[in-house]
């Protein structure tokens, strides 16, 4: 279930990771940590997303989009492997709001 929340941000932004915290948060502290760190790490792209919208308007918010993307995929399947390991995985750039 851990490896499903960090999977299901790619898909479905923070929507997906909420539910499952929602859901599961009480029946495991393993998934609620993680289903959490991919929830806060889903907050904070949207924080991204918006100022990278924003600066779009002085051309370099572009750039800024694609590195975003970037960066989440890779970092959400690196969250997934571990996750799927077993390991606890802290995203590194993450405004951690929901513990």
């Amino acid at each position: 279930m851990a490896m499903i929340g960090h999977l299901l941000g790619l898909l479905t932004w923070f929507v997906g990771p909420l539910v499952l915290y929602l859901v599961k948060k009480d029946e495991s502290p393993y998934v609620r940590r993680q289903t959490a760190e991919a929830l806060n790490f889903q907050i904070t792209l949207l924080i991204a997303y918006f100022v990278s919208f924003v600066l779009t308007f002085v051309f370099i918010g572009v750039f800024l989009f694609m590195i975003v993307g970037v960066g989440a995929l890779i970092l959400s399947i690196m969250a997934a492997v571990a996750a799927n390991r077993g390991e606890d995985y802290r995203y590194p750039f993450n405004i951690r709001m929901v513990s």
